[in-house]
């Protein structure tokens, strides 16, 4: 039995405007946008905890001992340097959380739907390839933007010039190379955060609308956000440790003795511990943890008020 002629043309049609609105600019500004701008929330809430983490994760850079928790610390800080040193670095942590979040977020579906094509097939191998390969790009792209950030949150004397002075006294001192620092495991950072950020809420999302009452909807979204959350932060915390003592070397003298990311961990392994490596860990969680929640959140319902699909 043939197929009907009108059904078929209306499919087409269908196909045909999906595949117009897929590839409009209206579509990508959207797309890019609102990710951009979830993690841009997100960031502004929790940078406060970032600058907590930085701090947290340069104690006795090279050496053991007792190490600082991260309540004593928040109340050095402010007493020591007031109220504002919570937000140090913040200029460039929102412009970086408006490309890089954007990019990093924004890459995943294009990637996994030219996974679909490739392959396909969209399983949780191709899910995690996916994430790995938004975040890596994403942070290729933007990693100077990190950098004056954990620059500008070590060093509150640095708050008076901002960060575009800052920039021109890293390229004047240290050649424009210097905003590069650390992108090798900022890249592996950014790969690992992804791909098990995205990944992991992807697969909760699919895993609870299969076995649990939960549609789409506020509180599937913050399920499967603080198991991603979870998870992230399990798996790139020795990472992010490793990533900030490289962009940080100049900071102290003990820390400009790491060749790479390898050569660095295997130090602080050997000259601090390996438990060193989780340095500031809680504090990465404290942050990963409602930043995943409200980034994915936020993502979610400015995708739904652009007309686009769910994540």
């Amino acid at each position: 039995m043939g197929a009907d002629p009108s059904l078929s043309g209306a499919g087409k049609v269908k196909f045909d405007e999906k595949q117009k609105w897929s590839t409009s600019t209206s579509h990508i500004v959207y797309h890019f946008g609102t990710s951009g701008l979830a993690v841009a929330m997100a960031t502004a809430i929790t940078h406060p905890l970032d600058v907590l983490k930085v701090r947290l994760q340069m104690q006795l850079a090279g050496q053991r001992g007792p190490l600082t928790g991260m309540g004593q610390l928040f109340v050095q800080l402010l007493k020591n340097e007031g109220p504002k040193s919570l937000y140090l670095g913040l200029t460039p942590a929102l412009m970086r959380s408006v490309l890089y979040g954007g990019l990093r977020l924004g890459l995943y579906e294009p990637s996994k739907n030219a996974c679909d094509w490739a392959f396909g097939s969209t399983n949780i191998l191709l899910k995690i390839a996916s994430g790995a390969f938004a975040g890596a790009t994403a942070t290729a792209l933007t990693n100077p933007t990190e950098v004056l950030k954990v620059r500008l949150q070590m060093n509150s004397t640095l708050r008076q010039g901002g960060p575009i002075a800052e920039m021109r006294r890293l390229i004047s001192e240290e050649g424009i190379t210097a905003l590069w620092k650390g992108v090798g495991p900022a890249m592996a950072r950014a790969a690992a955060l992804t791909a098990s950020q995205l990944a992991t809420y992807d697969e909760s999302k699919r895993i609870l609308m299969t076995r649990t009452p939960l549609e789409e909807g506020f509180h599937l979204h913050l399920i499967s956000s603080t198991v991603a959350g979870i998870v992230s932060t399990f798996i790139t915390a020795p990472v992010d440790m490793v990533k900030t003592r490289l962009m940080l070397q100049q900071e102290s003298i003990k820390l400009g003795s790491y060749k790479n990311g390898f050569h660095c961990a295997y130090q602080v392994a050997r000259t601090e511990g390996p438990r060193a490596l989780y340095k500031g860990g809680f504090a990465v969680f404290a942050r990963l943890g409602p930043q995943s929640a409200i980034t994915f959140i936020f993502c979610e319902k400015l995708r739904k008020l652009a007309g686009l699909d769910a994540i």
